[in-house]
């Protein structure tokens, strides 16, 4: 699958409208209980782009973008303004926000994950996107450099140790992060006099699995 290392002007998506979507298949018994199931592990996350656009000049450089990625064809970095660090807005970023894995003396490679809690439920999202210069990761509580005890690939969200975390060793990470997204349209209609009049087009973008 195609995809280009690049963001979506976070200037137009700071106004989008979006989040993330499930998909649920529920059937109705005869004696009137359901039975509910999903196919889907994750959550699909939607956009509208279009919201923010702002100015002639916003639907220019979108245009531009589009045409870059030709259409539906080629994935590219979303910023979800709402959901991009391992840790609340208020919050800082910390080598401690979210348990990755534990170690096992063999294990050198961890997925980036981002864990969500309600309750006594939690959701482990994987993190394929993370946004370079950003990471701080600890293994047992210290902190570790990269470069030294480990290297980012950051076009899969994978954190990979030179030598195996120590057996129940805890390690942690704290990150920004990026939505791997693609349009989900190969038209964009735009008006000027419709967009002057406050109107603005419709341009979904849509999470894409890698």
């Amino acid at each position: 699958m195609t995809f280009h290392e690049v963001r979506f002007p976070t200037s137009l998506s700071f106004g989008a409208l979006g989040g993330p979507e499930r998909r649920t298949e529920i059937v109705t018994l005869a004696n009137g209980f359901e039975e509910r199931n999903t196919p889907w592990a994750h959550g699909r996350r939607k956009y509208d782009a279009g919201m923010g656009l702002r100015s002639l000049d916003d639907v220019a450089r979108l245009i531009a973008f589009f045409e870059a990625r030709q259409g539906q064809l080629i994935g590219f970095r979303w910023k979800d303004w709402a959901d991009y660090r391992s840790c609340l807005p208020s919050e800082e970023l910390d080598a401690d926000n979210q348990l990755i894995a534990v170690g096992d003396e063999q294990t050198t490679a961890f997925q980036l994950i981002k864990t969500y809690r309600s309750g006594e439920t939690s959701y482990d999202r994987p993190i394929t996107k993370p946004v370079t210069g950003s990471l701080r990761v600890s293994v047992g509580g210290v902190p570790v450099q990269e470069g030294v005890s480990y290297e980012v690939d950051a076009a899969l969200g994978r954190l990979n140790f030179v030598d195996p975390p120590d057996a129940n060793a805890e390690v942690r990470a704290g990150f920004e992060f990026d939505v791997p997204v693609r349009f989900d349209t190969d038209t964009i209609l735009t008006s000027m006099s419709r967009f002057q009049a406050g109107e603005v087009p419709d341009v979904p973008v849509v999470e894409i699995r890698l």
